[in-house]
């Protein structure tokens, strides 16, 4: 989740008798089968832990964000299908690439998020909801978006609202190398080593209910320790975001700290 912007985590963006889930369609199947193989031939990950994956029921996979490959690298590493975020362009695109695009990523179950508001950061929260409580996976990034300096940054507590709302464990995964597979602005993925280490599954549940702040901060920043030490990234303690370039938003920032999704 990318916005800073305060969000009630008990309301949710549509009834919940029109709520349905995303779902992977038959193509998932097809390239998951082809394209797992054939990746951890080209690219030999190291790949620990896959047995504390949970095989069955709502599990949510936590994880640092390095790179665009991240998206691929956790679907390829992790012993179950999972279903992940992406950005809404990938979904409205034209043309024949625009139908590639989108055909692509509907049929792997993924979920259009568009960056902007509270309201947007919390659909995508509730269609994360849907499809644990169908019993799926699902992964996200609770620093919200890619880490520009490899140092891993405060965790966002959406993660912990899914939890908590949900009941589900929480894999927190931990990401090595995969920025230099594809840096930002590398056309073509190069073939570099990479490490994706499956941490034990925690349930968060201790901290309290998914309507207290203080236990979403807590669970949240329990979560980012268990990434911290699998990923081994120096940890930044503030929020992985630009500043506000209006002078009357950053004051605001500074006096009225909001608790970010």
């Amino acid at each position: 989740m990318t916005s800073s912007d305060a969000v009630d985590p008990h309301e949710t963006s549509e009834p919940a008798e029109t709520a349905v889930a995303p779902k992977q369609g038959p193509l998932y199947r097809v390239i998951r089968s082809v394209l797992r193989p054939l990746t951890l031939l080209t690219f030999r990950p190291t790949i620990t832990g896959t047995a504390h994956v949970p095989m069955s029921g709502p599990v949510i996979f936590a994880s640092n964000h390095l790179s665009f490959i991240d998206s691929v690298a956790i679907p390829i590493a992790s012993p179950r299908p999972v279903q992940f975020l992406a950005k809404s362009h990938y979904f409205t695109g034209t043309g024949f690439r625009g139908w590639v695009s989108r055909t692509f990523f509907s049929s792997i179950g993924a979920v259009s998020v568009e960056r902007g508001t509270g309201a947007q950061a919390q659909a995508a929260l509730d269609q994360g909801r849907r499809i644990l409580e169908s019993g799926n996976a699902f992964a996200l990034y609770p620093e919200g978006t890619r880490s520009v300096d490899g140092r891993l940054y405060r965790g966002r507590t959406g993660v912990a609202w899914l939890a908590l709302t949900t009941g589900a464990l929480v894999v927190p995964v931990g990401l090595v190398g995969t920025e230099e597979i594809q840096p930002v602005g590398a056309k073509r993925p190069r073939i570099r080593p990479v490490s994706v280490h499956f941490g034990e599954p925690l349930d968060l549940s201790h901290h309290g209910p998914a309507s207290s702040g203080r236990a979403r901060r807590h669970a949240t920043d329990e979560l980012m320790a268990a990434i911290a030490e699998l990923s081994g990234q120096e940890v930044a303690d503030r929020y992985n975001e630009t500043p506000p370039s209006n002078p009357v938003a950053r004051a605001v920032d500074r006096v009225l700290p909001r608790e970010r999704l």
